[in-house]
Parts: C-alpha cells; structure tokens; sequence
C-alpha cells in the first residue's frame, strides 16, 4: 500500500473521529478534505479546488432544491396537512387501522407536492398522533406510521434525494422522477396493506373511529371536502410532476411553478399573509443554505479522496467480494444500509456513494435502477436508531405520555417493510425502469 493510499484511509478516519466528537458534517468533511488534500499533494489541490465550487453554486439543475423546498414549506404553513389527515381521516374512519391508512396516504400527497420529510414528519405528528392515541391506537404502531409515512417524500417524487443522486450520477432528473413512481406508490402500498392486516387481526391496536364521532361530518359534507381539499394539491402535483416526466418543463422550470403553487394554494385557503411569507423565505433560506454549504464541504474531500488513490482501494475491496457485479451491489446496498444508522442520506450521498459508483461503470448494473436502489435505501436511514432523523422530528412533537422506547419500537416493523420493498426493487428492476421505457426516457 502506498503513502499516498494510507493518507486516503487516514481521510476517511480522520472524518469520522471529527464527526465522533461533535464537529458538524460539513466543517468535518472541509477540514480532512483540505488537510490530508495538502498532505498529499501541497497547495496544488487549492487550485482546482474553484473550479469545483464553481460548478456547483452555478448547477442550474440544483437551483430546483430552493423552489422545492420553498413550495413544501409554504405548503406546511399554508395547514394543508391539517386538512388532508381531517378529511381523508374521517373518509376511512370506519375501516379499522383506517386512520393509520388516511396517514398513509397524506404521506403520499404530501411527499408528491414538497418532498420535505421533516417537515411532514413534524407536522402529521402534531395533528395526528395524539388523537391516534386518545381512539385507542398501540402507541408504537401510531409513531411507527407517522414516521415511515412522513419518509415517503425521499422516494415519491419530486424527491430532493432524487435531484441529487441525478447530478452525482450524472442522470436525467426526469428519468429518476419517473423511475421512483412505481416503487414509491408500491412502497406506500405495503405500508397501507400491513395497516390494513394489523386493522383485521389485532382490532385493539388500530381501532375504527367511534360512529358518533363518524356521525358528526354528514356524508355529503364529507363528500364536498374531500374535494376541496383533496383536488388542489393533486393539480399541483400533476402540473409539477406531468410537466417534468412529460419533458414539457426542466425540473428546475416546473419547481418555480409549484412554487408558485403553493402561494396560490395557500392564497385561496386564505392563509397567506405578509409574515407567513418571510417565516418561509426565511426557513427555504436556512434549509438551502445548510444543503449548499454541505455540498461546497464536499468538493475539497472528494478531490482530495479522488487524487490520493481512494477509488483505486475501494476497486481492490470490491476484488475480494465474490459473486460478480451483483454481489458487489448488494455489498454497496449493505454498507449504505450500515451508514445510515449514523450519518444523513445528504453525506452517504456525497462522500460515500462517490467512492462506489466507480466500481460499477461501464457494467451492466443500470444506473437508473441502481439510483432508485440507493433512494430508497437512504429512506431508511430516517428511521433507523439510534440517529434516524425522524424519529427526533417525532420526539420533539410527541405528546407526554410518548417516550423514546414507544417511537424506537414502533418503527421496527415498518424497516422491516421498508427492506421487503428494497428486496422487491432488488428481484425485480422492472419496477424501476419499466415507466421511463415506456414515456421514452
């Protein structure tokens, strides 16, 4: 092993120990980078070092992160979750484990139009989780579908993970779009078909919504709200979503008009104001702002990685995996699984992915389908102990009477379905790939 290879593993030591000890991601992912870059090579790293920069603050496929976050936050401020778990709930309140289903599919409208998984998580789990409780709801089974709900937007499109696994991979942010249809919808169906299965042989645990409170809401009122509330956030998904898988907009086009949606959305429930608008701006600002600085703190340790030799070593651990290129994805699927205990998908995306990918070009892995692997895989990791990000967002807003070992607990089950689905996407890559065949892509 060479000098310039044992700085690399040092790198990558020395990144962890940094993140060990409380340095946040980016500041650690600068600091080795930079360090162990100069180690090796002297300030000749610093100077292609702008270039790479450069190349990202001026990605205009990126640009579509700010007016995506934009739009999902607006939608947050604008209740429009409030209304779906009310409506959609009281539709399915007669079914047992319906309520847990309505939540369902509010992860899935919600994940379609921002795509933002803590603000769902945290919203869904300040309307929902008491009342799931109060009707007789297990309290794991109630925080295990409010987080698992809440992480559909990390594979349901238009999903930021998607946005940038496009640009790493050197992908269509359309093909990808289009790619995660299929799984995202089938993921939410097994989560709906495990409630559903828990609703009909343990009643006790997901119990219907009692007739009186059912007898409130007239059938025809309910009718009329399902769609006012329903309706508006499924145009706006079909104008953001149609118009980029259609390729009659670029993703960054299409998320100026669900941004601009979004303010209309909220203009007609008449919850735009003058302060709502800069409480967004100001939240689209800090979450833009936190994902830039990370991927700019990327650049120097993925330079520094590339130039010390550290795709070579990772050839040579891959060499020692027998089985083909198959064995060797699902060691790569493996590792990501083990990453995401610890770190963000945002990391796993740009320091280890980079290190993998090598590995698999010019194979006849299809790297569609190995993106929409990844994707979903790094769904997991919100919810994955003792570092899953939902799991936090859910604490902060949980009633008293919810503790740590209710939402731990509760969240077992649904990994469990989470991998099932990884497994099916695994066996059968045609879910993936079947609809950009089929639209051209």
């Amino acid at each position: 092993m060479t000098e310039m290879e044992l700085l690399a593993i040092g790198m990558v030591g020395g990144f962890f120990t940094l993140l060990v000890i409380g340095v946040p991601v980016a500041i650690s992912l600068a600091v080795s980078g930079l360090t162990f870059g100069y180690l090796g090579f002297g300030t000749s790293l610093f100077g292609l070092l702008p270039g790479r920069i450069h190349g990202v603050v001026t990605n205009y496929t990126l640009l579509a992160l700010p007016l995506f976050i934009f739009m999902g936050v607006m939608l947050e401020k604008s209740r429009m979750a409030e209304d779906l778990i009310d409506v959609i709930g009281h539709a399915m309140g007669r079914v047992r484990g319906g309520m847990g289903l309505a939540i369902v599919i509010v992860g899935v409208l919600m994940g379609a139009s921002s795509g933002i998984v803590g603000a769902t998580v945290v919203t869904v789990g300040l309307l929902a989780l008491g009342p799931l409780v109060r009707r007789g709801y297990n309290k794991g089974l109630a925080c295990g579908t409010i987080c698992a709900s809440g992480t559909l937007g990390q594979i349901i499109p238009p999903s930021l993970v998607l946005i940038l696994l496009a640009d790493i991979l050197g992908l269509s942010v359309g093909t990808l779009f289009a790619a995660a249809m299929v799984p995202g919808l089938m993921l939410a169906g097994i989560l709906a078909l495990y409630l559903l299965a828990i609703g009909y042989f343990f009643p006790h645990m997901a119990p219907a919504i009692p007739q009186e409170e059912r007898d409130e809401l007239a059938r025809k009122d309910l009718i009329v709200k399902l769609f006012k509330v329903v309706f508006p956030p499924l145009i706006l998904i079909f104008a953001v979503l149609g118009s980029i898988v259609g390729g009659i907009a670029a993703p960054t086009e299409a998320a100026s008009m669900g941004a601009f949606g979004s303010i209309i959305l909220a203009l007609l429930g008449r919850r735009l104001s003058w302060s709502t608008l800069m409480e967004v701006c100001k939240s689209t600002l800090l979450t833009s702002a936190m994902v830039f600085f990370i991927l700019i703190c990327a650049q120097p340790f993925g330079l520094a990685f590339r130039g010390l030799g550290g795709e070579g070593l990772v050839a040579q651990m891959f060499e020692f995996i027998p089985g083909g290129e198959m064995a060797d994805l699902l060691f790569m699927m493996a590792v990501i699984f083990v990453l995401g205990f610890f770190l963000e998908w945002i990391e796993i995306s740009y320091i280890a992915l980079p290190m993998f990918l090598p590995v698999f070009a010019g194979t006849d892995v299809n790297m569609v389908w190995l993106a929409i692997l990844v994707a979903m895989n790094l769904q997991t990791s919100f919810l994955t102990p003792p570092f899953g990000w939902a799991l936090f967002f859910l604490k902060g807003v949980a009633p008293p009477g919810i503790t740590t070992g209710d939402i731990y607990r509760g969240v077992i089950p649904f990994i469990g379905l989470q991998m099932l689905g990884l497994v099916a996407l695994f066996m059968f890559p045609e879910l993936a790939t079947w609809l950009p065949d089929v639209i051209g892509w």
